[in-house]
């Protein structure tokens, strides 16, 4: 592993360029005029803002079973891209990840592209159908060391499965990440309950579906003395009910998604299926929570959803596409245009949302570390001013279903290091 030195960089985008040089995958030194040693790589910042390398709780690599539309290796060079090191991979393959067989798979392929530790998320329940356990033990003895359960993409409707499931993860020491939707409020429904989705005709998504089980899960996490994550938060409803959670000393933690920060239901106004998502796009109001929340910490974290689908997935009638979009290559842009210049967040804010807190959550000791010496080097540089435009057909990804595509942004990742070796160097990937 080759030396790395990185000239004139601003540490979370404060006070003066410092120089900051790695060796053997830590970070050596940081300051101003640091002498470069022989061989190493020179990466020019020029006053570029350096953060921790970003963790994202909530992706879909789609392998096994969909290497169509996505494969762990173009999701980790989509990820490297984004900023990140390190990223958790959902359990809704086929075959569903509710075996060691499958997570340990995950892991060890992850390793072997080598662009971001690539974490196996296990199933909470068998097959993803909501009615017995899955072998949570086993998974998270195995070599993926399974940090993190979600039967996401669908709820664990049934109470009794709920609280089963929390009390197991407790005595594991693992978390429950609970996809918020009841589903007896959802049957049919692809648009968020309001005026739009009924002048269009769409079948509306009430709030009270997330936050019924959001308010239910609290309760239960209470009682059992464990921990939830609630995924992908979208609703006003939901930022008042982690407050009132937390007020309880409830041990409960939530993510919200870029396009939950950014896009709102008008964009259903043309009908085209790359706007839906689940949950859907919700209104001003509740966009104006969620980055409130997300400012004060009431909302923890920033998770992309990362969903890629087939085209013939996407082109098609509203209601007969797969919910989901492309997320991980363009989540820093969004979160600099809706709380960086917006003034929600500085820099060091969004450390915390994007690297420090997701690491925290699930007890990642290598990620979300402090940009000091000694600490490892999984790292990103970001250009607060690189203007850019998406283009939806050269993303990493296989798939192209980007909401984003045509829209400029202001602030782009140039470089990511994991453990200190360049997986991206001026915007592109370094196998």
């Amino acid at each position: 592993m080759s030396d790395v030195i990185i000239r004139g960089a601003r540490i979370y985008g404060e006070g003066e360029p410092q120089d900051v040089l790695i060796s053997g995958g830590e970070i050596r030194g940081i300051g101003a005029g640091l002498d470069a040693p022989e061989g190493a790589e020179v990466i020019e910042a020029a006053g570029q803002v350096l953060l921790p390398g970003f963790v994202d709780l909530h992706t879909h690599l789609r392998e096994p079973g969909r290497e169509d539309t996505e494969t762990i290796e173009s999701g980790s060079a989509a990820g490297a891209l984004g900023g990140y090191t390190a990223v958790f991979a959902m359990a809704n393959t086929s075959p569903v990840a509710d075996s060691v067989v499958i997570t340990d798979h995950v892991w060890r392929r992850g390793q072997e592209v080598g662009l971001v530790d690539v974490h196996p998320v296990g199933a909470v329940t068998v097959g993803l159908e909501g009615k017995q356990l899955a072998e949570m033990a086993t998974m998270a003895s195995g070599i993926g060391k399974v940090k993190m359960f979600s039967d996401d993409g669908h709820c664990v409707y049934d109470p009794l499965i709920m609280r089963r499931a929390l009390e197991y993860s407790s005595a594991l020491g693992v978390l429950i990440a609970q996809h918020a939707e009841e589903p007896r409020l959802t049957v049919g429904a692809v648009a968020h309950e309001g005026p739009t989705a009924a002048r269009l005709g769409l079948a509306g998504w009430p709030r009270a579906a997330e936050e019924s089980i959001v308010a239910r899960d609290a309760l239960l996490a209470r009682d059992a003395g464990a921990r939830v994550h609630i995924c992908h938060a979208s609703t006003a409803g939901t930022v008042e009910l982690m407050k009132w959670a937390r007020g309880q000393g409830i041990s409960i933690t939530a993510e919200v998604t870029p396009h939950h920060l950014l896009l709102d239901d008008s964009r259903l106004e043309t009908y085209d299926a790359v706007n839906r998502v689940n949950p859907p796009l919700r209104e001003q109001s509740d966009i104006a929570a969620l980055r409130q929340g997300l400012a004060d910490g009431v909302i923890d974290c920033v998770a992309t959803d990362h969903a890629p689908h087939a085209e013939q997935d996407k082109c098609c009638e509203f209601s007969a596409a797969r919910p989901g979009m492309l997320g991980l290559e363009t989540a820093l842009a969004i979160v600099a245009q809706t709380m960086v210049e917006t003034g929600l967040l500085d820099w060091r804010g969004v450390a915390r949302v994007m690297s420090e807190r997701p690491a925290e959550i699930v007890g990642l000791s290598d990620q979300g570390r402090p940009i000091a010496v000694g600490e490892p080097a999984n790292l990103t540089l970001v250009d607060p001013d690189r203007e850019w435009t998406v283009r939806a057909p050269e993303l990493a990804s296989i798939a192209q279903n980007s909401p984003f595509d045509a829209m400029t942004f202001g602030a782009r990742v140039t470089t990511t290091l994991l453990r200190g070796r360049v997986t991206v160097g001026d915007g592109q990937v370094r196998p």
